[in-house]
């Protein structure tokens, strides 16, 4: 039975605060009431503290559609995280890719230019899906986490108590209003009390009320310190929470660089994984055996085109040509034409050429040479060089 009473007592006394703070929270809504302001330094730290929230959680959202732009695995991957399960392994999209290629070369003919390129070039999706799955999951355990940790963690406690002090100055103001509103009481009462008034019960009256509104307010007085005191405490302790937002700042500052610093090896990765595959389909000679076992010949393009496209490193071919002191003896006199250098090229061996960007050489064709490829000349240094690095001049 007591504790039914206190519990009832409980409500009751809970069910009174909350009525009070609704009524005080509307009153200064409507400029009916004065509101106990913050003082400048706490205000800025709330400001900051929502900044940092708002932008930590678009951040964290563009982040995670950048590594895994498909919705559907992300949501799958999100089911699977609250249900503190592992999502099941799934190949990605350069992954799939890859093994798609590797099939249809394996299919095609190993032994066949288009299946052997196919294969190379599913091998080197398939190193590229793994570097981007490590990027992903570099990413999340270094930044992700972090920023997440932070989301659902420290700004909880921080809005939490952010909370507390809100409720705690609505009752610092109603507490306030109280106290005021006995004064004024009182003051009133003293005034009627004061005059001349006829018959002792009047009097007596008079009397019993000052001495009750006296009363109440001294107890408004006692409650208004002590919620000041409840609000200034409450204060105290959101400053030291927000004031910790320049130490979360320079803790993502440096998840930041382990991002990038994931992103750098990640291109790198792909970009050597490329160079790789472009010098083994360069190597390829023009002249394939078909998969139909017919022979094909790449037909030899014109002298006269000026630009011969972007490309590809090349490494040695293993064609017979001749070595470079009987290239005088193949040269055409009559085909010889200056081109310039569009990108930097080394040579892969000493029947090649090494290139500078934008210097300008003097190239010529050979009979039975390869089309991807002209005779380069530069001062007494001869070698084959590739056509696709150089740019023809009128």
């Amino acid at each position: 039975m007591n504790i039914m009473d206190f519990n009832v007592k409980k409500l009751a006394a809970d069910a009174g605060t909350f009525l009070s703070r609704a009524v005080q929270f509307t009153e200064e809504k409507l400029g009916q009431a004065e509101k106990t302001e913050l003082d400048a330094h706490l205000e800025n730290l709330l400001s900051k503290a929502e900044c940092t929230k708002v932008w930590t959680e678009k951040i964290m959202k563009q982040t995670e559609v950048l590594l895994q732009p498909n919705p559907n695995a992300r949501i799958e991957e999100f089911v699977y995280e609250k249900l503190d399960r592992k999502a099941p392994s799934r190949l990605n999209n350069p992954e799939l890719l890859g093994q798609y290629m590797i099939d249809a070369g394996t299919e095609f003919g190993p032994g066949t230019a288009y299946g052997n390129a196919l294969i190379k070039c599913g091998e080197t999706q398939k190193r590229i899906g793994t570097a981007e799955r490590e990027l992903i999951q570099t990413s999340a355990l270094n930044f992700l986490t972090p920023l997440r940790n932070f989301i659902e963690g420290d700004y909880k406690t921080i809005a939490k108590e952010r909370k507390l002090l809100q409720n705690k100055r609505l009752d610092l103001d109603a507490a306030k209003t109280r106290l005021k509103k006995a004064k004024a009481a009182e003051t009133r009462a003293s005034h009627l009390n004061s005059a001349r008034l006829e018959g002792d019960n009047i009097m007596v009256n008079f009397s019993y009320m000052l001495n009750f509104l006296h009363v109440k307010w001294l107890k408004s007085e006692q409650e208004l310190r002590i919620t000041q005191s409840e609000f200034d405490r409450q204060a105290e302790i959101t400053r030291l929470l927000l004031e910790g937002i320049s130490s979360t700042h320079a803790h993502h500052l440096r998840c930041l660089n382990d991002f990038v610093e994931a992103q750098m090896t990640y291109y790198a990765q792909c970009y050597q994984y490329m160079l790789d595959l472009q010098k083994q389909l360069g190597s390829f000679p023009s002249n394939y055996h078909c998969n139909n076992n017919q022979t094909s010949v790449a037909p030899v393009p014109s002298v006269s085109s000026n630009a011969i496209g972007s490309s590809a490193l090349t490494s040695a071919s293993g064609l017979g040509i001749t070595s470079p002191s009987n290239l005088p003896d193949l040269r055409e006199r009559s085909g010889s034409r200056k081109a310039r250098v569009l990108y930097d090229y080394d040579a892969a061996n000493s029947t090649e050429l090494s290139l500078l960007a934008d210097e300008v050489i003097s190239v010529y064709s050979v009979a039975g040479m390869d089309p991807d490829w002209l005779m380069g000349e530069r001062g007494g240094q001869r070698g084959r060089v590739p056509i696709t690095y150089l740019e023809l001049l009128n």
